[in-house]
This record gives C-alpha cells, structure tokens and sequence, in this order.
C-alpha cells in the first residue's frame, strides 16, 4: 500500500508544512522563552535576593509569581472562549516582558516582586492561550506531534538553563537572567501577530460554563497558602495551610468541571487525571535532591542531575506518542501513570541509604517517558471531550488542577519531613511519601480504565 503524508514515518512534517512552519516556530520560541526564564530564576535567585536585602523573603518570588499565575489562568479561560486565543497570547507576552524588564531593573525587593508577579500574570495568559491555539491551528490527530515538539522545546533550557543562567549572574550579573530575554520576546511577538493574523474568526459559542473572578482570587490565595505552608513547616503554618486548602476546596467547585473531585468518566477524570500525575511527578521531583544529597552525600550538581535525566524521558516519551497518531490517547495515558508509579516507586528506595543512589537515574528516566506519554494525552483527550465553546474553561481547569496537585504534594512532603524525619535524615519520611504517590498514579491507572463507551 502506498504510504500516505499520516503515516508515523512522515508525521513530523505536520510542523513544517507551509500551513504550520510559522505557527510551529512561534509556539516553540515562546515555549523555549518561558523555560529558560523558569529554569534560570532559581539559579540566579540566591545572588538577587542577597544584592537586594531580601532573603528574609527568599519564598516570595516564587509564591507572588504562583498566585499572579492562577488569576491569570481562569481568567485566561474566559477571555480565550470569548474571543479566541489571541488576546491572551499578545497580552501574556507583552505582561511577561514588563515583568522582566521591572524584574532586571529593580533596586529593591519590592520593585522585584512587582516584576515576578508581572511576569506570573503574562506566564498564566500564555498557558491558556497557547493551548487554545494548538486546538485551533491543529486537528486532533496532529496534536500529539505538536505536543511532542513542545516537550522537545524544554530540553535544552533544562540542560543548559542552570548553567548559562550562572554563568551570567557570575560574569556580567544576574539582572541579565531577566533582560537577555526581552528581545526574544520581542521577536516570539512579532511571529505571534503574523500567525494570530491568519487565524480563522473566533465565533463565542453562548451558554458555555465560565469562571468567577472572585473564586480564581480565593484559588490563588489558598494555593499560596498552601506552598508558603510547604515551605515553612510550623504550627503556624499548618493553621494558614488548613485555611488555605478549605478556601481552595471552596473555589474549586466553580472553577472545575462538575464531577472533578468524584472523577466522573470522561472530561472530569482528564481534568483529575492532570492534578493526580503532576503531583506525584512533583513530589518526586521536589525531594529528589534532597534525598540524594541527604542520603547518599551527592554534590549539589550531581544531586540535581537526575532532574536534567527527567527532561529527556519526558522529551522522549512525548516523541514517541507523538509518532503515532493513531494509538489510544486513553490507553497512552494509563500507561503513562504506570510508569509514574514505576518511577515513585524507585525514588522511594532511593531513599534509603541500604539502596544504591545510582538507580535515581533509571527512576527519573522512566517517571519522565510515563509525563511524555501522558501530559499530551490529556491535552488532546481534553479538546477532544470540550465543547468548543467551553475549551477556555476546561484548559484553566486542567492548568489549576496540576497546580493545586503539585502544591498538596510538596505540601504533604514537607509535613512527613516535619513528622517523621527531618532535611538531615528523610529516609523514612520520603519512603512514606513515595508510598502515597505511587498509590495516586496508581489510582489514575484505575480512574482512566472507566472511560464512556463514546467521545
């Protein structure tokens, strides 16, 4: 039989055909422009925030930078379901460069946070939007070669991130890590209004759920809380987080598709299954090095280096999905929470000091192909369950339910830590933790063998 343009031996040419070359290049700079950005913030953060008589407030950027993220995913999804992904793509990108330009210029910690919270808001329009635009410009069945390419696009910044954000808050200092990056903006945005004018007429579909303003406030807040909980364990803290998690359980109940926090087949398990895995990969990911060096008395580079072996597992299992169009996007998910849990399952050994540390490569390496497998299938499941009208709405759902997950996780984390152990000696909490996150990939393995009988 003669082999069609579809077939997976031909299926990356989707991304460059004359139809798709610009719109590939645009989501691949503004995705590559977003992960240096995070990749190099932690790295140049301690330096920063000395030269600038912050460390008391060391958390802050990071926590402003999360709650100015929220708002601007639900609000996100209401103006992409109105009016297209466009406004929020030229808005986020232009809010981002503000936010780095106030950030690389800022002479105190006030200034600072003002520039990282500008750059939380344009981060948050970005997420939505960009998703909105794939689901636009792309059918369903090439979907999964562009989430491929998206996966690709953050290697290199994890690989090289760390290091050339060093390297320049050595050499020339850190306000670089922020100003560098602004021209590239400038050219991510002019590509992004040559492709934004070739997109079809957004027509708003009527009657379709939208959410509050307020409920996305009280989202951010109690997310907040809950990661500045994480990061400073005390009595206080566990007061403020409980606070926090009942304030965002409040929210929840109108800013996620109904049925959420039940997993009711179909779009509200894709939603749920999107918080299940992103918290446990992120609690994992969160004490890892931790674990390494506590445990196993790895350097700070070493002890990080497992991190840098995810990224290409993940790269490598989205490009693989990404190959074959034709397999079960439910099927690649479940096998993705498999691996997830194969993955907890050997950092939980990792954890103690009788198991050799080596093996957090192999762990990480499959943990990351079982993200590669599965985030892309529930991007393409999402759009695929979403009315159109409603595709905003879902896309922020999806976004605020990988944030809260992560946010419980490295929460519940450092309780254990607090509990059972300490930064010292973590091997018996992290063992216990890793056992509570690979019983959660294990019950999205569960959750997404119940799918309707029809799409």
């Amino acid at each position: 039989m003669t082999q069609t343009i579809d077939s997976p031996s031909r299926r990356p040419g989707v991304l460059w055909t004359s139809e798709h070359r610009l719109t590939t290049i645009a989501l691949l700079l503004v995705v590559t422009l977003t992960a240096f950005e995070s990749m190099g913030v932690a790295t140049a953060m301690p330096t920063l925030v000395a030269q600038l008589d912050g460390l008391s407030l060391y958390a802050w950027p990071f926590t402003i930078f999360l709650v100015a993220s929220v708002v601007a995913t639900v609000l996100s999804g209401r103006i992409g379901d109105r009016r297209g992904p466009a406004p929020g793509l030229l808005a986020g990108l232009a809010l981002f460069a503000c936010g780095l330009l106030v950030a690389g210029t800022a002479g105190d910690m006030p200034m600072f946070l003002l520039g990282r919270a500008l750059q939380g808001f344009g981060s948050g329009l970005l997420l939505v939007s960009v998703s909105l635009l794939i689901a636009v410009a792309f059918t369903d069945r090439e979907r999964p070669v562009v989430y491929a390419a998206t996966a690709a696009a953050w290697v290199l910044p994890a690989v090289v991130g760390p290091f050339v954000a060093g390297l320049l808050t050595a050499s020339v200092g850190w306000r670089w890590v922020f100003l560098g990056l602004i021209p590239l903006v400038a050219i991510g945005t002019a590509l992004l209004v040559l492709v934004i004018r070739r997109l079809p007429g957004h027509v708003a579909a009527g009657g379709g759920r939208q959410a509050g303003v307020i409920p996305a406030v009280v989202a951010a807040l109690g997310v907040a809380s809950l990661t500045w909980a994480a990061q400073h364990p005390s009595l206080l803290a566990l007061a403020y987080g409980t606070a926090g998690l009942a304030a965002l359980g409040y929210a929840l109940r109108t800013l996620l598709p109904p049925g959420t926090l039940s997993s009711r087949p179909g779009l509200p398990t894709i939603v749920a299954s999107r918080a299940l895995i992103a918290g446990a990969f992120a609690g994992m990911e969160a004490y890892l090095p931790l674990t390494m060096s506590a445990v196993h008395g790895y350097g700070p580079a070493l002890a990080g280096l497992p991190l840098t072996i995810t990224a290409l597992g993940w790269s490598a299992g989205s490009a693989v999905q990404g190959r074959f169009p034709d397999w079960s996007r439910e099927a690649s998910l479940r096998a993705g929470f498999g691996l997830v849990a194969v993955g907890t399952a050997g950092f939980g050994l990792v954890a103690q000091p009788w198991f050799p540390g080596w093996t957090a490569f192999v762990a990480c390496a499959v943990g990351g192909a079982g993200m590669g497998l599965a985030m892309p299938a529930i991007s393409v499941l999402l759009f695929r369950y979403s009315p159109e009208g409603e595709r905003g709405f879902n896309t922020s759902a999806m976004q605020l339910g990988d944030w809260v997950g992560s946010a419980l996780l490295i929460g519940l984390g450092g309780v254990l830590l607090s509990l059972f152990g300490s930064a010292r000696h973590p091997s018996l909490p992290i063992g216990v933790l890793a056992v509570a996150l690979g019983g959660l990939a294990l019950l999205g393995v569960r959750l997404t063998g119940r799918w309707p009988s029809k799409v």
